[in-house]
């Protein structure tokens, strides 16, 4: 059956949540086995290491803007109507939240889509940080703190178009956008084969970042059909916005219309769980105790707020919003890596010089390190 006849039959808005579900599904799945995570790459590039996590990250940031550019430049999508590049945004914002996103992601040890990976395989600590982001999204988009993400949104704007397209701004074409995107692919490659990568680490992070082109295409597809008087956004994958519509549709409105939002994170969710029930990898977590707690609780806060006034979460910025070079997103990308160094450099580093003999580990220990060649 022809992606036409599935919109005639199922209608958009059923295709939409469809096709969610099952690019969320290929992103958990994937996420999970290549251990794909913002924060970990951060930290490993601050402090100098040399343990495959960026270099992961680099596969899925390079793949991702790579296909996407391709794709555009072969006129198979078209993103001019996105949100991200065609809707007024807020350059404080960016930079704001941003940086409150990369504070909050260091304290509780994951970005947004990596908590919803860790708490599919039975991290606790995870789960209860990604409801509280989840909770505080939703209060910054239409509760007690949208006055506040409203105020500071509102200090530096910036107009859609062209003002929000980093290729019309730089000057660097469409030829220029898949340089730059070839140039870190190779050096993602040369990492990999010098930090003996293992297979899962560069070939999961590679179909993450498919995921993230895939869902540009399959959204801008639907959107472009036009089978319904109202157009279907052009979106890709997020964390932010989708996980305070997904608590507000099961607490308020069960029976609104299904989006794609909709089906990405149950689809992430079972994704990362079904990756963690095939490899052993399940296991149930908790808290150690009170400041484990407070510390988790905290970021997870301010990633909550940080990615609503920011327009993205380290996956909706740093890989979709990148992928498309909306300004606003590469913005918001640079203040989180710049945000996280330093937090971990005045927290997590500082707590290891304090106490030496009780270091506190920088990386995720939820799940093992990345498997690498002997």
């Amino acid at each position: 059956m022809s992606l036409e006849s599935l919109i005639e039959s199922l209608g958009q808005a059923r295709t939409l949540a469809l096709g969610g579900a099952a690019i969320g599904f290929v992103f958990g799945f994937f996420a999970q086995r290549s251990r794909f995570c913002l924060r970990s790459a951060t930290i490993e590039f601050s402090r100098g290491l040399r343990g495959g996590k960026l270099t992961v990250w680099l596969f899925a940031f390079a793949t991702a803007l790579l296909c996407t550019q391709t794709m555009i430049a072969l006129g198979w999508l078209d993103v001019s109507t996105a949100r991200q590049l065609a809707a007024r945004g807020s350059l404080s914002g960016a930079a704001t939240g941003g940086a409150l996103f990369g504070v909050g992601m260091i304290l509780a040890r994951g970005c947004s889509s990596r908590l919803l990976v860790l708490a599919a395989q039975g991290n606790l600590r995870s789960l209860l940080s990604g409801l509280v982001f989840a909770v505080t999204a939703q209060a910054a988009w239409t509760g007690a703190l949208a006055p506040w993400r409203e105020q500071i949104s509102a200090w530096w704007t910036v107009e859609g178009g062209a003002a929000r397209d980093l290729i019309a701004i730089s000057g660097l074409g469409r030829a220029g956008a898949l340089i730059f995107g070839t140039v870190w692919l190779l050096a993602a490659i040369r990492w990999a084969w010098h930090q003996r990568v293992g297979f899962w680490g560069w070939a999961g992070a590679i179909l993450v970042g498919l995921a993230i082109s895939a869902a540009w295409w399959f959204t801008g597809f639907v959107a472009a059909a036009g089978l319904e008087a109202q157009a279907a956004p052009v979106q890709s994958l997020s964390f932010t916005g989708p996980s305070a519509e997904v608590l507000t549709r099961v607490l308020f409105a069960p029976t609104k219309p299904p989006t794609f939002d909709l089906g990405l994170v149950p689809g992430v969710f079972l994704g990362a769980f079904v990756a963690a029930a095939l490899f052993g990898e399940l296991k149930l977590e908790g808290f150690a105790g009170g400041a484990s707690m407070r510390r988790y609780l905290a970021g997870a806060v301010l990633m909550g707020f940080g990615g609503m006034l920011a327009g993205g979460c380290a996956v909706g910025a740093g890989l979709s919003g990148a992928a498309v070079f909306t300004v606003t997103a590469w913005v918001t990308l640079s203040a989180m890596w710049a945000a996280a160094a330093l937090t971990d450099y005045w927290v997590d580093q500082r707590a290891e010089r304090l106490a030496p003999h009780q270091p506190v580990a920088p990386l995720d220990q939820a799940l093992p390190e990345l498997q690498l060649k002997p």
